[in-house]
């Protein structure tokens, strides 16, 4: 099997990543998204402790490029200090230390001393804690008391009102505790919070938005009919949805017998979007094309009972973290990358641009069917039951 190409994490990539996890997205969701790993997501988010990075931005104090161009073109001309800085507005000795900070006349160039100012503006600002031991001992010996950092912060305020030297807030220890760069509170520490998480979690996040509290009255692919196994019997059904950026998504069924393709647009991936949009699908189908259907345990099918009580469809459950069981629908999903890519907006697509794009699918020759096409074989089962 091929190795998948490694991914690059772009400013816009990992900007997407973030906005994700601050809408309460698991790391298994974001990473199902743009098809990677989870630890990769992981890694993306543990070296801040799951808490978003603000975006750098230069101080308008700041020599600017232009600027120092403007130094260095000085420089050749062989002005002096005073000459470029009345020539920038600039104060002289602002110039002079430019000048000599990045090698001197002889050796100044623009675009070599923003890159190092850039970087130089980097170092972040040390936070309360290091600064103030005393203080950090106290939140050290509280944590390890098993006080949370709202408790801490609260109790610092009660006790010492009017010195605000040993007041921090509950996010600083967090902070402290999840930044690891920031050298304030040892990563040990972290065993005393009460979540034991390694990473801050966002507001918004909950498992029983991803479906990983349980689904209801859920009924296994263990329990399904031997004969669906085989796919000697038409009618019985894949299903899960792609997703794309701005949290678009597809959904995708394919039937196991015939690997027919049908492709239906949603507008989010609520349960209360996609089960009635599954039950008119279902309905424009025979029902002696449409005996069962099998989904993951994702969060947009926990309203299944609707389906089943008003399509008479039977919908089985595939094990946690098991896509193989659904193999048909997974191999799908990968054939309509190449008209869905990967981390685009599936939002602009129309209902009449997924059927062109299912219609293809199934008029492709496939060698699992001895290069019948899906089309032929689902209608010559629709010929059968007429």
């Amino acid at each position: 099997m091929a190795r998948k190409p490694r991914i690059r994490y772009t400013d816009e990539l990992k900007s997407e990543i973030w906005d994700k996890y601050k809408q309460g997205d698991s790391l298994w969701s974001i990473a199902r998204s743009i098809d990677v790993s989870s630890i990769s997501i992981y890694r993306q988010l543990a070296p801040t402790g799951g808490i978003r990075p603000p975006p750098r931005k230069r101080s308008r104090l700041a020599l600017s490029l232009a600027e120092r161009e403007e130094i260095s073109r000085g420089i050749v001309a062989e002005l002096s200090v005073r000459a470029i800085a009345s020539k920038l507005g600039r104060s002289p000795s602002t110039i002079s230390r430019e000048i000599h900070r990045n090698g001197g006349r002889a050796e100044y160039r623009a675009t070599h001393a923003d890159q190092h100012a850039w970087k130089r503006a980097g170092r972040p600002k040390r936070c309360k804690l290091v600064c103030n031991r005393a203080l950090a001992q106290i939140v050290e010996s509280k944590l390890m008391q098993l006080w949370s950092p709202e408790q801490i912060a609260g109790w610092l305020k009660r006790s010492f009102p009017a010195d605000e030297h040993y007041q921090v807030s509950h996010e600083t220890i967090y902070r402290s505790l999840f930044v690891q760069a920031r050298g304030a509170l040892k990563k040990e520490l972290q065993q005393y919070l009460r979540s034991k998480r390694t990473i801050r979690r966002a507001k918004q996040s909950s498992l029983k938005g991803i479906g990983l509290g349980g689904m209801p009255d859920a009924v296994s692919i263990r329990e399904r009919p031997a004969s669906v196994e085989d796919r000697a019997v038409p009618g019985h059904w894949e299903g899960d949805l792609i997703e794309g950026s701005n949290n678009s998504c597809i959904a995708t069924l394919v039937e196991r017998h015939s690997r027919y393709v049908m492709l239906i647009k949603l507008d989010n991936k609520k349960t209360e979007t996609v089960v009635p949009a599954l039950i008119k699908q279902a309905k424009k189908l025979p029902a002696e094309l449409y005996k069962s259907l099998t989904w993951d345990r994702g969060f947009e099918m926990r309203a299944h009972q609707r389906f089943t009580l008003e399509t008479d469809i039977q919908v089985y459950f595939c094990d946690p973290q098991s896509p193989w069981q659904r193999g048909s629908n997974e191999n799908t999903n990968r054939l309509l990358r190449q008209y869905l890519p990967k981390r685009t907006d599936l939002s602009v697509h129309s209902q009449a641009d997924l059927d062109k794009v299912a219609r293809q699918l199934n008029e492709r020759p496939r060698k699992t069917l001895d290069y019948e096409t899906p089309a032929d074989r689902f209608n010559a089962c629709v010929a059968t039951i007429h």
